[in-house]
Parts: structure tokens; C-alpha cells; sequence
């Protein structure tokens, strides 16, 4: 028998109060039959049958009752406790909205059945959007009850109801959002979980669909194993996803966690712990079980995603109660030394006695998005964002509002860099048979838009779009934050190159971040916050380095940028542009941002004695030719003597002035000019 895992789908997914003696209610066959026509033999077994699963008290039992209870039903419709039972096992799936009508029929059918029938009641409103019906239900609930009901049900009653009530200021200031059921990635079974890549790139999630673990079923409830798929987009548009295969899935369960912002490291879940997993070349590696510091024997660990320098780890750790969670909080470990320090959870400001879960960084490497049960949700978990402050605290979580929530659970959200397009696990109203992935646009609309059926474009329950129109999209909240991304070739073979990328602060000197180039396709990507000067360096054997440099104002806003890098082997004739070494305007003195790149240089030339270069210095067009020439060379020449007292030998070293003569882009832009300024060398 296979071991038994938490499985993420039924921990996020459900309610887990519980009240036997509240909402048992017995059925009267009898008064069932009426008299025995045809058709009532069947029923009576469905309601047997039904009766037997309903008493296990389980999801996955609610679920196949429910089958046998629909099946009675069609005999007869007019008994209140089989609509109960029905409504019941409504609330206790995946489709609670559907409860409404058969509570409301129960009632209506004999409203003295059970005391907790205004409190169900108030639940379905709930979950259909009529809070301030639903707020009427509890309330009288709570005037009806016996005091030992009130003591079992008061504390949640209250929560309800203020859930309610924020539900009721959310529904005064709904988004624009369109939301998307990504139908090439949906199946009638559960689909969750998902993670993109910063570009939106990669699509990764978990799936429960037919052949997933080879096949395998979880006696639990039926259903396949969990495996984890991938999409790739293509202009715009998913591919049909496929399942990735060993080492990352067994015939176990495997589920996605969270993905590196290059979409090079996947975190997974695996037997109530996470694991990860680099993709080499085109194939993912064993996944490792992270150290003890992360993954708790005590606890579950079951949510994580990296900060976009990889030093910083957020993830959710858990009680190990079956099947659902309890307690979930955020926490935080950081790489220190090559190793993780001892998790710590956020603060109370994120962190509530209720679950937290659905931990996700996004790429500015400030902003948190995460679901809770707790502060201003409106029922079960919710979606909210937090930024982090410059002194380090975290800024009140601010809740999504509808239609990004709902008064079900919203979970596993996950935002591109351009913090418009969003991802996320839901039960919407064009669900293919169970959770679906959704995509959400943020939009200001001019008019309302025309579903599209091929798209299947949908908006929120509470606000539909039926009518033709255009849409823009709008910044929700600027994103300050450049994408760099590319692919780094041989200069010669134009072969596709594993290279190590240096991120470098040179205000500071200190290195931000360090990864590699993909091996077989040479791809990159790096997400950069506004406000610093960056240096990049990108390092293979046998090559030259290649550096750029990105200054980034605090004011600038979204935007990617694509730089192909062409590495120069280390032969005869081979230039290197040395793009972070700055000097003052007119003048010729190093700036103290220029070390990190001359130091560089210094460690090629002694590790390689036989290297000797012609350092050139370079102006633009602005300016007389002999003085453009006289500060290029003086230029050139601070920098040998830079290279000097770094314990070079001069004989290795020629420098000269090349002026405006040699440009290598236009001198009637900014940007060629900017591009014409530069110190660089040549392999003598």
C-alpha cells in the first residue's frame, strides 16, 4: 500500500469545521417513499449508500455521497433532509455555491429540520455573493441557538459575518480584471499550483489528470497521483503541456512549489517536504531535500518561492494533521556561506492565528503575495500583498479584492514582472470538472468586452462582460524593475555556452548575485529593482569576459531588455568593451565604481601571464578632435596605471587614444553616444 501524503489540492481547498450532532439529520424512508412507486427501490439503495459515506465525515466521502444523494433525488425532490444532505455535501466540495438551492428547499420544506440550518444557509449566500443576506442568516442563527450550538459555533459565526462585511465594501470597489480559464491547460481533472517564469516564458503546475504517475491511484479519493507538467509560450499563446517526466515525478505525489525567476530552479513537494530540482541543459536533476533548517520533522513544509537573488528563502510551514493544514505561517531562511540559517517566521503584520499559505516573491524582490484565512478576508483563503519596507518591516497586507478573490479559497497566486498578468488555482464559473488554472489581466475598461469563446474570457461572478469594447491595459501598481534577459553564444562558432553572470552593485562593489546560462539553449534572465547602477559580467573558460552595465534610475519603471552576449576566445585580435569602468565628464580620474571591473581584469591577466593587451580610450563626436584624442588617451592610460598597481608587469601593457575616430554606433542618439564613450582592450 502506497504511503499516505498530504495532498496540496484537499489542504487548500476545503472548509474543515465539524459538527456531528449540528448537522447529522436522519432521513425517513417512509415519509421518502410516499407510496413506493417505481423507481423507489433504486432510491432507497442510493440513499443507503449515500447515508454510509456521508457518516465518514470526510471530503472525499461528501463528494461520492453526493452522487448517490443526486441519484435519489430524481425520485424525489421534495423531501428536506435528502436537500439538506445535498446542500450539505455541497459546501463540503468544491462547488459550495450550488448548496444555496437545496438548503433554501430544505427550508422551505420544513424549516424547524435543524437548529444550524440559518448557519448553512447564511454560508451558501456567502459563497454566492449575497453577504448582507448571509450576514441576516448568521445573525439569526445565532438568536435561535441552543448555548451549547453558540458555544461550538460562536467564534466562527463572528468571523463569518465580518467576513461578510468586508465582502460587502469589496463589492463597492470591484477590479477590472478579465480572467482567463487557460483551456489548453485544463482538464476535468485537478489542475493547480501554478508557477511562470519572470517573463512568462514557462508555465509549470500540478496535475492530476489521467496517466499522471504513470497511472497510479490514491485510495484517498480516486483520484491519479500528483504530477507536475510544463507549458511553454509561444507568441502569446501556451503550448499543450507535457508531463516532465522522471527524476521530477515518481508514482508518487509530486507537486510544484516554486520556480527560480529564470525558471533554472523548481522547488517541489514532495512527502510533506520541498525538495529542489536545477534544470541542466534540457533536464531537470534529482531533486534535494532542502536541510534540516527548512524542512522540520514536527511540521509540514508545503509553499516556497526564492527572492530573485536566490539568497533568501519564503516558504510555509505547517502541523502534519491529515488531510488539511493547520496553523500555516510564513518563513524565512537566508543562504549564508553556502548554508540556510534557521527558519524564522514574518512577523504577526503577515503572519495571523489563522493559515497562511501560497508564499510568493515576486521579482522586484519587495512585494509578497500570499493567501490567508486570517485578516480582512472574505471568506476562506484569500489573496494579499505586502511590500517590504526600506526598514525592513513589512507594510499591512492589502487584500486583492473581487474578482482577483472570492468568498471560496484563492491560492497559489503567482504575478509577472510587469505586475499586470497574474496566475492562480480557482473553481470559476467555466470550470472544466474541478480547480482550474485561471489567468487574470489587470484592465481599465472603456467599455464592457465581448467573451470571447475561443479565449474564454470571463469576468467576475458579481460584474459579467457581455457587451463589445475595448480595453487598456493600466499600470495596478508601477512595477519598478528591469528584466535582462538573452542568450550567450561563442563570438566565432556561435555556439550556445553555460556561462557564469556576475550581478554586481557598483555603487557598493558587492556582488548581488551570481547564476549561469543555461547549457544547451545559453538562455538568461535577470530581474533588476530599480534605483541602482548595476555591472554584469559574464565568465566561461577558455574566454574573455564580457561586462555591461545597466544604471537604473529609482524612477524607472517596467521594462526588458534583451542583450545577446557574444563571448571572445581568448586568442589574438579579441576586444573586450570594459563597460563598468566610469570616469567624471572632461575629466580622467577612475571613479571608485570602475574597481570591481579593473580588479577583474588584473585576476584574467595572472591567471593567464602569457596575455598582453592595448588598452584604447574613446569619446564621441561632441568636442574638437585634439581634444577628444588627448582625453582618451589619458583615459586609456589611468587605467594601465590602474592595472600596474595591481602587480601587473607595464610590459604587458600599450595604451592609446582612439578619440571620436573609432565609432562603433551612431553619434546623432543618446544612446550611440553613449555607446561611443568607452574604455576597452585588445589581445596583443
Amino acid at each position: 500500500m502506497k504511503k499516505i501524503y498530504i495532498i496540496m489540492i484537499l489542504a487548500f481547498f476545503v472548509n474543515t469545521i465539524k459538527a456531528q450532532q449540528v448537522y447529522q439529520v436522519e432521513i425517513d424512508y417512509k415519509e421518502f417513499a410516499g407510496e413506493k412507486t417505481d423507481g423507489y427501490k433504486d432510491a432507497k439503495k442510493n440513499l443507503k449508500e449515500g447515508d454510509a459515506l456521508y457518516m465518514l465525515d470526510n471530503k472525499a466521502a461528501y463528494l461520492k455521497a453526493l452522487d448517490y444523494y443526486l441519484k435519489a433525488y430524481k425520485y424525489n425532490k421534495n423531501n428536506a433532509a435528502l436537500n439538506f444532505k445535498i446542500g450539505y455535501c455541497y459546501l463540503e466540495t468544491l462547488y459550495k455555491a450550488k448548496a444555496l438551492d437545496y438548503l433554501e428547499k430544505a427550508e422551505k420544506q420544513n424549516s424547524e429540520l435543524m437548529i444550524a440550518l440559518n448557519f448553512y444557509l447564511g454560508k451558501a449566500l456567502q459563497y454566492n455573493y449575497m453577504f448582507q443576506d448571509a450576514i441576516d442568516r448568521y445573525y439569526k442563527f445565532k438568536k435561535i441557538a441552543t448555548e451549547d450550538v453558540r458555544m461550538q459555533f460562536g467564534t466562527i459565526t463572528n468571523k463569518k459575518i465580518q467576513e461578510c462585511k468586508n465582502g460587502i465594501k469589496f463589492m463597492n470597489n470591484i477590479k477590472d480584471v478579465l480572467i482567463q480559464n487557460i483551456s489548453i491547460i485544463n482538464t476535468e481533472a485537478s489542475d493547480y499550483s501554478p508557477l511562470i517564469s519572470a517573463d512568462e516564458s514557462i508555465l509549470m503546475f500540478t496535475s492530476r489528470r489521467d496517466g499522471s504517475s504513470e497511472g497510479e491511484v490514491w485510495e484517498f479519493d480516486g483520484q491519479c497521483f500528483e504530477d507536475i507538467y510544463i507549458s511553454y509560450n509561444k507568441d502569446g499563446f501556451w503550448t499543450k503541456p507535457k508531463n516532465v517526466g522522471p527524476p521530477l515525478n515518481t508514482k508518487e505525489h509530486d507537486a510544484t512549489v516554486g520556480l527560480s525567476a529564470d525558471g533554472q530552479k523548481l522547488f517541489v513537494y514532495r512527502d510533506m517536504d520541498i525538495y529542489v530540482s536545477e534544470l541542466e541543459e534540457d533536464l531537470w536533476s534529482k531533486p534535494k531535500k532542502l536541510p534540516k533548517t527548512i524542512n522540520s520533522k514536527a511540521n509540514k513544509e508545503n509553499s516556497a518561492s526564492f527572492s530573485p537573488d536566490g539568497k533568501t528563502i519564503y516558504f510555509v510551514r505547517g502541523l502534519t494533521n491529515f488531510p488539511a493544514t493547520s496553523n500555516g505561517d510564513i518563513y524565512t531562511s537566508t543562504l549564508v556561506d553556502g548554508k540556510w540559517t534557521e527558519a524564522v517566521p514574518l512577523s504577526d503584520v503577515i503572519n495571523t492565528k489563522y493559515d497562511e499559505d501560497g508564499i510568493f516573491v515576486h521579482p522586484d524582490g519587495v512585494t509578497i503575495y500570499f493567501s490567508s484565512k486570517g485578516h480582512n478576508t472574505m471568506g476562506g483563503y484569500d489573496i494579499f500583498k505586502s511590500v517590504k519596507q526600506k526598514n525592513g518591516t513589512w507594510s499591512k497586507p492589502e487584500n486583492m479584492g473581487i474578482p482577483v478573490n472570492s468568498p471560496d479559497d484563492d491560492i497559489y497566486f503567482v504575478m509577472a514582472a510587469d505586475g499586470r498578468t497574474g496566475y492562480y488555482s480557482s473553481v470559476g464559473m467555466d470550470t472544466k470538472g474541478s480547480v482550474d488554472i485561471y489567468k487574470m489581466i489587470f484592465l481599465k475598461l472603456d467599455k464592457p468586452l465581448t467573451i470571447n469563446t475561443e479565449d474564454n474570457l470571463i469576468a467576475c461572478l458579481a460584474k459579467p462582460v457581455s457587451e463589445a469594447g475595448t480595453a487598456e491595459v493600466v499600470d495596478v501598481k508601477k512595477v519598478y524593475l528591469t528584466i535582462v534577459k538573452g542568450v550567450i553564444t561563442d563570438a566565432d562558432t556561435h555556439e550556445k555556452l553555460k556561462a557564469s553572470i556576475e550581478i554586481t552593485d557598483n555603487g557598493t562593489g558587492k556582488e548581488v548575485m551570481q547564476f549561469f546560462s543555461n547549457g544547451k539553449t545559453g538562455k538568461y534572465l535577470v530581474s533588476l529593482p530599480s534605483g541602482k547602477n548595476y555591472g554584469m559580467t559574464v565568465k566561461a573558460d577558455g574566454y574573455l569576459f564580457h561586462s555591461e552595465n545597466f544604471d537604473i534610475p529609482k524612477t524607472e519603471g517596467y521594462q526588458e531588455i534583451i542583450k545577446d552576449v557574444e563571448l571572445q576566445s581568448m586568442k589574438k585580435g579579441s576586444v573586450v568593451i570594459l563597460r563598468n569602468v566610469f570616469f567624471d565628464l572632461d575629466k580622467y580620474s577612475l571613479r571608485q565604481e570602475s574597481n570591481t571591473e579593473l580588479n577583474r581584469l588584473i585576476k584574467i591577466l595572472k591567471e593567464n601571464p602569457e596575455l598582453r593587451i592595448e588598452v584604447s580610450g574613446h569619446t564621441d563626436s561632441q568636442g574638437t578632435d585634439a581634444y577628444n584624442l588627448t582625453l582618451s588617451n589619458n583615459r586609456a592610460g589611468a587605467v594601465v596605471d590602474y592595472l600596474i598597481k595591481g602587480g601587473i608587469n607595464k610590459s604587458r601593457l600599450e595604451y592609446r587614444g582612439g578619440g571620436e575616430r573609432e565609432p562603433i554606433d551612431t553619434n546623432k542618439t543618446k544612446e550611440g553616444r553613449q555607446n561611443n564613450r568607452r574604455v576597452q582592450f585588445m589581445v596583443l
